[in-house]
């Protein structure tokens, strides 16, 4: 299914390993802050001020930009209660919204089943990247998960187009008789032909895209790329997914932090005026998020898992700037070392699916949360 209709579309970036909120967005003129950073330390004539207190880490540059344009919504001290420091159950909680259980079922799986309950569009999900997050898992949904949007397809090894052809009709006929026997055959084969069918479909995506922008080769930035083509194509696709991972610094963190950022900005930039050119920008909100902070004080060379921290909402139709308490670092504020949080990120997740997505939040983040202003 096509649509000439622009429907708001989310793109979610996950910043997988804890990026360290404190060297983010800088509090440069609070003294505790170089007290507890004196090796690791934005320096203040580096940082990109927002106000007379806080500021971007230069690695942000273009999103600074972006940011003085309105266009950016900082989300301050955002986490949740008794907040767990291992990455894969952070992760979990953020995905699933539940905190005080193991779930399965992803909250954009979710979204993406009210946006589409008849399964009609087998993109209205894609995963930029290989395998799928929890994020968009629930029995019965579709996603594309492309890892290469240029190679994507089913059975793409098979060079021999006709050879390819009859191994295509071979893997038609396996799947479908399943659907209809049984619910674990019923998912085996939904998911063997849905496969087929946004394979099909992808492909018109790269065949027909041409922008000026010239995108950087990192990872990020391709998958992103790979996102606008997709996007722009008018494929049907509402959620789009992708990761940048690497910000788990506990040693080296300096260099470390300063190369993901400015590819996260220089990739995210691209992205914006990509969009921009081609009159799709209206359409797009932006999340970029991370599992947790990271600790107060630094540890020589980097910095612990911590609590606290910050995402990103960017968009033509938000209310930029700063949003939600940035927190105390005063040491009798703190829990435990770490940065206490202000915003429940199911807040965030329930003012986008509520008011850019125009679904019920509550079903899908497990309950009422306080809906936020930045829309």
């Amino acid at each position: 299914m096509t649509t000439t209709e622009k429907d708001p579309v989310l793109v979610v970036i996950q910043l997988t390993g804890g990026n360290d909120y404190l060297n983010t967005v800088v509090p440069y003129a609070d003294p505790l802050y170089q007290d507890n950073r004196p090796k690791v330390g934005v320096p203040t004539d580096q940082v990109l001020p927002i106000d007379d207190h806080y500021g971007f880490n230069p690695a942000l540059a273009p999103l600074k930009n972006i940011y003085d344009g309105g266009q950016v919504a900082v989300i301050n001290g955002i986490g949740y209660p008794n907040p767990n420091r291992s990455h894969f159950r952070a992760m979990d909680i953020w995905h699933t919204c539940e905190p005080e259980r193991i779930a399965t079922e992803g909250w954009l799986g979710r979204v993406i089943r009210d946006l589409d309950p008849t399964s009609e569009n087998v993109l209205t999900g894609v995963n930029f990247g290989r395998g799928l997050p929890r994020a968009l898992a629930l029995p019965g949904v579709p996603v594309a998960s492309v890892a290469v949007l240029e190679n994507y397809g089913v059975l793409t090894g098979i060079l021999d187009e006709e050879q390819r052809a009859k191994a295509l009709d071979v893997f038609a006929r396996m799947y479908s008789p399943a659907i209809g026997a049984g619910p674990a055959m019923d998912y085996l084969g939904r998911t063997g032909t849905d496969a087929l069918k946004g394979a099909n479909i992808l492909k018109s995506a790269d065949e027909g895209y041409s922008s000026s922008v010239e995108y950087s080769a990192t990872p990020i930035a391709q998958n992103l790329k790979g996102i606008a083509k997709v996007l722009l194509a008018g494929l049907g696709t509402r959620i789009f997914y992708t990761i940048q991972a690497g910000y788990d610094t506990h040693s080296g963190q300096l260099p470390v932090q300063t190369q993901l950022l400015t590819e996260l900005a220089v990739g995210i930039a691209d992205f914006y005026a990509d969009l921009k050119e081609h009159q799709g920008s209206g359409e797009v909100l932006i999340l970029a998020f991370t599992e947790f902070g990271r600790r107060v004080k630094d540890n020589g060379s980097g910095t612990d898992h911590g609590s606290g921290g910050a995402a990103f909402v960017i968009g033509d139709r938000i209310s930029g700037g700063m949003h939600g308490v940035y927190p105390s670092l005063n040491e009798d504020k703190l829990l435990d070392g770490d940065l206490h949080f202000h915003v429940d990120f199911r807040s965030v997740y329930s003012t986008i699916a509520e008011k850019w997505l125009g679904l019920d939040a509550n079903p899908i983040v497990g309950g009422n949360f306080e809906r936020m202003d930045f829309l």
